[in-house]
Formats: structure tokens, C-alpha cells, sequence
């Protein structure tokens, strides 16, 4: 029988080795950091509250500009007892 290789034991790391992000950086340059984290998170919020309130405010206009003829298609005559 054929002996098998032994394998080479990868060196493991120690927990003083590690370091963290934020332990790497100095502590003004992670605050701004943050800061530019929650200054983008409140414009993208705001975007999207735009946005919504934009296409509200479209499909209000469109409701309002609907002809007769549109609204009996969408409305209709369904069998009503009137």
C-alpha cells in the first residue's frame, strides 16, 4: 500500500494579529465616516419619499383629468340594480 502525504498544517492567526477597521483608523476619520453614512442614508430616504409622493400626485392628476367615456369603461354599467 501506498503511504499517504502527510498535509501541511496552515499557521493559525492569533487574536492579537487581528485588527479591526475601526481600531485601524483614527477615531476623527471613522466619524466622519459615520457621518457620511448617515447623511447618504437620509438623502436616499428622502429621494424615495419624493419619489412616492410624486407618483401619488400623478395618479391623483390622471383621476381627475379621466373623461366619461373612461370612467364608464372603468366604472361601468356592472349589472347595478339602478
Amino acid at each position: 500500500m501506498a503511504r499517504k502525504k502527510s498535509r501541511t498544517a496552515t499557521p493559525k492567526k492569533r487574536e492579537d494579529e487581528k485588527a479591526t477597521l475601526s481600531e485601524a483608523l483614527d477615531n476623527d476619520v471613522l466619524l466622519k465616516l459615520k457621518a457620511a453614512k448617515k447623511e447618504m442614508t437620509a438623502k436616499i430616504e428622502a429621494d424615495e419619499a419624493e419619489r412616492q409622493e410624486k407618483l401619488r400626485k400623478e395618479r391623483i392628476e390622471r383621476e381627475k383629468n379621466k373623461s366619461f367615456a373612461e370612467l364608464l369603461d372603468e366604472y361601468g354599467d356592472s349589472d347595478s340594480k339602478y
